[in-house]
This record gives structure tokens, sequence and C-alpha cells, in this order.
């Protein structure tokens, strides 16, 4: 007989195979385009055991973001930006913002879809809103901490430089091919990435600048 630990690994596991998956299929097909089938023929179950797990194809969309965002709030909070000096921290976070969005893109594609949604099923998930305090928090402390030493100029709000930061990162994603095409230029390219990224810490930290 298998350990006990063994037998509850395993339903753990096969969630996070069937959630890998779907959240590959819904951010390359959207809701719509994606089919229970093809996502069970590309894990090690079933599509009676996606249903077991989850109820309904919408059901497993919404798991789909919710784990999206978890996952880079979990890195994100693994960070110690609280060790650092705040302008350090916020080139930090703003690098680990771009670098993530670009290795991650089925989560720039998952958000891109839900918004095509109006944000409908995001309005049902509570985890997802709580899942953001942090990074919120974690800026506007960050934040503080450079206006008390007088990095930073006063009177920016945390969500809005939440905002800029999440708008220049994620533009080079969702906009990549037809950016990249209209001005022949590979933006993806190790050269031009580099200095994109490095271009978009300066800018935030320059609007930041006391």
């Amino acid at each position: 007989m298998k350990p006990a630990s063994s037998r509850r690994g395993k339903p753990a596991a096969t969630r996070r195979n069937i959630l890998e998956v779907a959240i590959r299929e819904f951010a390359k097909k959207g809701l719509a385009g994606a089919r229970i089938d093809e996502i069970a023929a590309q894990t090690a179950s079933s599509k009676r055991m996606i249903y077991y797990y989850f109820g309904s194809k919408q059901a497993l969309y919404l798991a789909a973001l919710e784990a999206s965002y978890r996952s880079i709030r979990d890195i994100e909070g693994s960070l110690q930006l609280d060790s650092m000096p705040p302008d350090q921290a916020m080139r930090t976070l703003v690098g680990f913002t771009f670098d993530y969005q670009s290795q991650n893109q089925d989560f720039v594609r998952l958000v891109m879809n839900e918004n095509m949604h109006h944000g409908r099923y995001i309005a049902q998930s509570t985890s997802i809103k709580t899942l953001n305090i942090p990074a919120i928090d974690g800026i506007r402390k960050i934040y503080a901490r450079g206006c008390a030493q007088g990095l930073f100029r006063s009177g920016l709000d945390p969500i809005d430089l939440h905002a800029s930061i999440s708008a220049l990162c994620f533009f080079h994603v969702s906009n990549q091919h037809t950016f990249s095409l209209i001005f022949k230029r590979d933006i993806m390219a190790p050269e031009a990435y580099a200095q994109r990224r490095a271009n978009v810490i300066e800018m935030i930290l320059r609007y930041m600048a006391a």
C-alpha cells in the first residue's frame, strides 16, 4: 500500500498538471476556443477528472487565472525588497516584472483575454483581489522609505505606480509582434531586450525621483 502522503499528493499533482495545461490552452485560444477534451489529452488525467476537480470549463478558466496571478505574486513576495535600499528595491521590482512577464507570456495573454471579457471572471474571484494587496503594499513601503530618505518625490499613488510598471512591462509582450514588424526591430533579441529593460527601469526611477 502506498504511504498516505503519496496518496494525498497525487490529487494535488494532478490538479497542478491540469492547471499548467489549461493556462497554456486558455492563453492561446481564449475561453471560447479552448476545449476540455484537448486539455485532457495533454494531461495525465481525463475529461471526467477535470470536471471532477473544477466543475466546468468556466471554473477551470478562473482557476487558471488565479494560479497565474498567484505565481507572479508568490515570486514577487520572495524578493526580500524590504532589506534593500528603496531605489535598489524599486529597480529590482521593475526588473523582475519586466523579466517575469517576458518569460511567462501566457500570463500576459490570459490577462488580455480576461480584459476582452471585461473582467467578468476576475470579478468572481476573491483570491485574485487578495493576492494583489501585497503587491500594492510592497510598493507603498518602498515608496514611503524612499520619500523618508529624500530619494523619491512626494504625492505619488502606489496603485498608479503599479499601473505604470505593469503597462511598460506588459506592452513589451502584448505588442511584440506588431511593434517588431512595423519598426523592423526584434524587440525580444537579447541586445534590444536588455536595452528596453534598462530603459523601463530608468523611466520609473526618474519619474519617482525627488
